[in-house]
């Protein structure tokens, strides 16, 4: 019979929450007798410490055991192969110290417990639902929200790093639902960590909010019909199956076959001779002795200690609850920060802001800290609120710093080349300092140390970084904003809220940096960073604060002329249809195309309306006149509503012109994103896109001046691959495209035209990153053998190709991860993947290398380019994939195309020498479709 009943405290610990608490929060430590990594172990050992010596009171448990998992296969992977598919690999040097975690365990006394084939959560599960049987409490040192369904009855989670409890209240805090509705909200808004699929575009707010309303999951499913929504109701009724295998993935198994009992996990003093010998020989001196103190035991000798340097990584890091943030209200007190970034040689740095524009936003406060745990926050603007001033003015609230003065005291020590700024998406900042006339330099960058290191793994906001790598989730800003209507900005929010949130800010940003700045030469991506990521971003801010003049008139006329286009194109399609139906209604078109017209691929969904989408219309696009028409009609109405109408309201008052952002993590492989607005993805594979170009002007006495890299992927290919022929092609100077358009459509050379060019173009991408007869049919609007047969001849002739293909695919397998020619690293956590995203991930694991190192040399153009073009009349205004656009005075274009073109092609070295010499076609004009 069980001893385990009413009166027991049973604490279960997270162990691998524990183990990446640790990892993550220490700089990399080794043994010194050895070179063994011991710096998560290390931590984990004085986690372990602080939990027992916080447990000794008359609250301590009478049982403990720390949980771990067994593996990475578990029973869910056979339900739904690709669950936690996208985790990254473990560590390399997290990986040998995995089983000395469990040895530290044992070394304190607590019971060390794992199953294969089951996650520790489903243990936890199993053991808690045990001891609130048997009349015990339960205490889950945890706080991981897939546990948060276990509580009540007896069972609360402790939250140990904010030494923060978790209970009922606390889970509706968290999920908007009990805790025995959590797996419902779970199973609707799905995890991306875990890889969950839920369902599409419901989060954790909306699933509250249904699950609230009709109680429970199955009958939100069976009720789905009634949701008003079009959208929801939809995603309801056909991602049911979908939604039910993501409660499943969610539920934890609370019947977990165990090999022991809860009389097992009794509460057990260490035996000193095991702790302090195991201490000992991992070399913890300072633990070792420190607990040899608490045991009133004799330390062991360590014959080898470690340096004095390494004494210092075993220290805690200083808990967030304990930090001491500051709001600094006077000159005399913000002096005091000063002198310390200058006593550190180093200062973290955050604004907060109106807005997330730039060129328009205010400034209203600034972040600053020195030291983890340390920070302040110096307002600067922000009003008194509604409740504070009955007038409802926009008078300032008491007690800030003027801007000018605060930015006086701080402009010399942000201008200091003595001072590191430290900064969490570093050019936002820059570009707001700028405009108050601050030149913030040099600068190091959290968000791009992180994509150098993880990119292709996971995203790189603060948020996901701090709860990532630091274990703790931020303040967040919704709730100091607000949404909707009632939403405000941060100058009204109060500034003891600001203080907190704006000086964690700073914080979690020092934090951040210090952990990653020697993971960079660890991870071998220092010269990525430092060549690659962190001197764009002076570049980048410099274009976006000058942008691109933009002619309001060409852009109305446009409109109007594409409104004209598309009723002209409406009317053929009536004809096609032999009656009127509202083209834009994806119902309608759908009775058009499979009711009346019978052709074949119609599929309804479980609302009894066909689907219209692209896919659909591209395949039978290849067959009929009617949905090709409609796909044209569609392009003029995106051309129309996302560019020639929205763009007009992206014009600057005061400037006149266009400010693009760029983001520089913005896409795996480096490729810049371009965003408010994306001036990336203006069509150019037809006439009317191409025409959006006109609309780009240069100012009087000025010239738009394009330079744009000839088939430069091609190139790179030819070498990476090492195929002869192409490298013989571009030696010879052949025009590839056009080489494989006489080839593939038996068209003599010198009757190429520049529709058939464009499609061979699209043959040579698209084949080499993978491309299906079926993908490649739908691009071409041609048959489907037909393009299987262009795809068949390109091997031939190519054979080089496929087995760079295939031997790329296999590198990520082995490696998780692709590298470019100058060492960027993209991870590919799904290459294993099966089912619908396996081809996806193969695509995207054999382009990587391609236009990852393309991506590469223009960011190296762009870096050396601003000292190459001093002293000339011009500015380089845009990046557009494989382009750079300037704006240059009329008499100095030749200067600029010459100076420009030897930066470009000389871009690889002296890193890369490339078999294949890159080629840079240059044009002007008055407007950008004249230049490029």
């Amino acid at each position: 019979m069980s001893n385990f009943g009413k009166g027991c405290h049973l604490h279960l610990i997270d162990g691998s929450a524990f183990i990446f608490r640790a990892y993550h929060a220490l700089p990399p430590l080794t043994r010194k007798s050895d070179g063994l990594p011991i710096g998560a172990v290390s931590g984990f050992c004085n986690m372990l410490q602080k939990y027992v010596e916080g447990n000794a009171g008359p609250d301590a448990p009478t049982h403990v055991a720390v949980i771990f998992d067994k593996g990475s296969h578990t029973f869910r992977n056979d339900m739904y192969d690709l669950y936690k598919a996208n985790r990254e690999a473990m560590p390399e040097d997290l990986r040998p110290q995995m089983p000395l975690t469990r040895e530290a365990t044992k070394a304190f006394n607590i019971a060390c417990k794992e199953l294969e084939g089951y996650e520790a959560d489903d243990i936890i599960a199993t053991l808690a639902v045990q001891a609130r049987e048997a009349g015990g409490r339960v205490t889950i040192v945890s706080s991981d929200k897939d546990l948060m369904q276990l509580v009540g009855g007896g069972v609360e989670m402790l939250d140990a790093m904010k030494n923060k409890r978790i209970d009922r209240d606390g889970v509706i805090e968290k999920f908007g639902v009990g805790p025995e509705r959590v797996v419902d909200v779970q199973a609707l808004a799905g995890d991306s960590v875990d890889n969950v699929p839920g369902a599409p575009g419901i989060g954790v707010k909306t699933a509250a909010l249904l699950i609230n309303e009709y109680g429970d999951l199955e009958t939100l499913l069976d009720r789905a019909e009634e949701i008003k929504q079009p959208k929801r109701r939809q995603t309801l009724i056909e991602k049911r199956d979908q939604i039910e295998l993501s409660k499943k993935l969610v539920q934890l198994d609370e019947n977990t076959p165990l090999d022991f009992t809860l009389d097992d996990l009794e509460v057990k003093d260490p035996e000193p001779e095991t702790l302090l010998g195991f201490l000992a020989d991992m070399e913890f001196r300072t633990l070792t002795k420190r607990i040899a103190d608490k045991l009133g035991a004799e330390a062991p000798a360590i014959a080898d200690a470690p340096a004095p340097a390494a004494e210092v990584v075993e220290a805690e890091a200083i808990p967030f609850d304990a930090s001491k943030y500051e709001c600094v209200r006077d000159a005399g007190a913000l002096q005091k920060w000063i002198d310390q970034a200058y006593e550190r040689g180093w200062i973290a740095v955050d604004t907060e802001t109106t807005g997330l524009n730039e060129m328009i936003a205010d400034l209203v406060g600034i972040s600053l800290s020195v030291e983890p745990g340390e920070a302040c926050y110096i307002p600067l603007i922000h009003r008194e609120s509604a409740s504070d001033d009955l007038f409802g003015s926009d008078a300032l609230a008491e007690g800030q710093m003027p801007v000018n003065e605060a930015l006086n005291l701080l402009k010399p020590m942000f201008e200091d080349p003595s001072i590191l700024k430290i900064g969490q998406n570093m050019k936002y900042d820059a570009k707001i300092f700028a405009r108050y006339g601050v030149n913030v330099a040099p600068i190091d960058d959290t968000m791009l140390m992180s994509y150098a290191m993880h990119g292709g793994e996971h995203g790189h906001g603060m948020d996901t970084l701090s709860e990532r790598y630091l274990n703790h989730t931020p303040i967040p800003i919704k709730p100091l904003l607000g949404s909707g209507k009632s939403a405000i900005t941060f100058d009204k929010v109060p500034i003891d809220e600001a203080t907190a949130y704006a000086a964690e800010d700073a914080d979690i940003t020092l934090r951040l940096w210090k952990l990653f700045k020697p993971q960079l030469h660890q991870v071998q991506v220092t010269t990525v960073y430092e060549t690659l990521e962190r001197p764009l971003v002076p570049v980048l801010a410099e274009m976006e604060m000058h942008g691109i003049k933009v002619d309001r008139d060409v852009l109305s006329r446009m409109s109007n002329a594409f409104a004209q286009k598309m009723a002209g194109l409406e009317a053929e399609i009536h004809e096609l249809a032999g009656e009127n139906f509202n083209v834009g209604s994806p119902a309608q078109l759908g009775e058009i195309l499979f009711d009346k017209m019978s052709l074949e691929g119609g599929k309804k969904g479980k609302t009894g309306k066909y689907s219209t989408g692209a896919d659909i219309l591209e395949d039978l696009a290849t067959e009929h006149e009617l949905p090709r028409r409609v796909l044209d009609w569609r392009q003029l109405s995106k051309l129309k509503s996302t560019y020639t109408d929205a763009l007009q309201t992206h014009i600057n008052p005061d400037t006149g012109r266009v400010h693009t952002s760029y983001s520089i993590t913005g896409a795996n492989t480096g490729r810049l994103a371009s965003t408010d607005p994306n001036l990336q993805n203006i069509p150019v594979r037809t006439e009317e896109g191409r025409r959006i170009r006109e609309a780009f002007i240069a100012a009087p006495g000025n010239v738009l001046v394009s330079l744009d890299y000839s088939q430069i992927e091609l190139r790179i290919l030819a070498h990476i691959a090492d195929i002869s022929a192409l490298k013989q092609a571009f030696s010879d100077g052949l025009d590839i495209h056009a080489m494989t358009a006489s080839e593939m459509f038996d068209v003599p050379l010198d009757e190429m035209t520049p529709d058939i060019r464009r499609q061979a173009k699209a043959i040579n991408f698209g084949v080499i990153y993978g491309i299906s007869g079926f993908g490649l049919a739908r691009n071409l609007r041609i048959p489907r053998a037909e393009a299987q047969g262009f795809i068949d001849r390109y091997f031939e002739r190519f054979p080089g190709i496929r087995k760079y293909m295939d031997d790329t695919v296999a590198f990520a397998k082995e490696h998780g991860y692709v590298q470019t020619l100058f060492g960027r690293k993209i991870h590919t956590p799904e290459i294993n993947a099966k089912g619908p995203h396996a081809g996806f991930s193969r695509r995207a694991a054999i382009n990587a290398p391609i236009q990852g190192t393309a991506a590469d040399v223009i960011r190296r153009a762009m870096v050396r380019m601003p000292d190459a073009i001093n002293g000339l009349p011009a500015k380089m205004l845009l990046q557009v994939h494989d382009e750079l656009l300037f704006e240059v005075a009329e008499d100095a274009v030749d200067p600029l195309i010459e100076v420009a073109r030897d930066v470009m092609e000389g871009a690889s070295d002296p890193a890369v020498k490339l078999d294949v010499k890159l080629s840079v076609d240059a044009g002007q004009g008055a407007n950008w479709a004249e230049a490029h």
